[in-house]
């Protein structure tokens, strides 16, 4: 017969290891750091999570729902494709201002040396978030609020990226500013501030 699981301590357990791998990496981490920050031993992580890879796993998928949760909402609540778009961008921003960065953003700085289901997780992430934008950008073309040339595919891979990267570089200059100027300069290109 299984034991049952705590699903508060899961739940913790997923938080400290989230906010280790976005300000640490994934590789920089272990389980007698989570262990510690939780206030449990090793062995009960091992009980909700065999290994590293299922932490791992579990991370990407709870951060993959809970970021589409929050664009669907936005969806939901936010009709103009600029005004969704404005918002797509503070929420990074709004990461980085709390000392973290991108989960996946992180861990794909380690793909590497990834399990496969963690890998698998990252492309299905990064490939859901271009379709999300490159809807975004055809809605918001078709009703002129932005404007780009060619198709929005490539496009919605142009903000995914520099967001990404807009994020190192601010981190490791340490000048949020940075991200902002970056993040403005992009809404600008495609005439998404224009329509505040």
């Amino acid at each position: 017969m299984a034991t049952r699981r705590d699903p508060g301590t899961a739940n913790r357990v997923l938080d400290v290891a989230e906010r280790l791998v976005q300000v640490r990496g994934y590789n920089a981490f272990s389980y007698a750091d989570v262990a510690a920050a939780v206030g449990v031993q090793k062995a009960s992580l091992h009980h909700h999570f065999p290994g590293k890879a299922d932490l791992g796993a579990a991370l990407v998928a709870r951060y993959h729902r809970a970021f589409f949760d929050e664009l669907h909402a936005m969806t939901a609540k936010t009709r103009a494709p600029a005004a969704r778009l404005k918002r797509y961008v503070a929420v990074y921003g709004s990461v980085l201002r709390r000392n973290r960065m991108c989960l996946c953003g992180m861990l794909a700085s380690d793909v590497a040396t990834l399990p496969k289901a963690m890998r698998e997780g990252l492309q299905r992430f990064f490939a859901e978030n271009e379709i999300w934008l490159r809807g975004v950008l055809e809605e918001g073309r078709e009703r002129g609020e932005l404007r780009f040339d060619g198709p929005a595919a490539p496009v919605a891979s142009f903000i995914v990226s520099s967001l990404e990267g807009a994020m190192l570089v601010a981190r490791g200059s340490g000048k949020l500013d940075r991200f902002d100027r970056v993040a403005e300069r992009l809404l600008d290109v495609i005439g998404a501030r224009r329509r505040s």
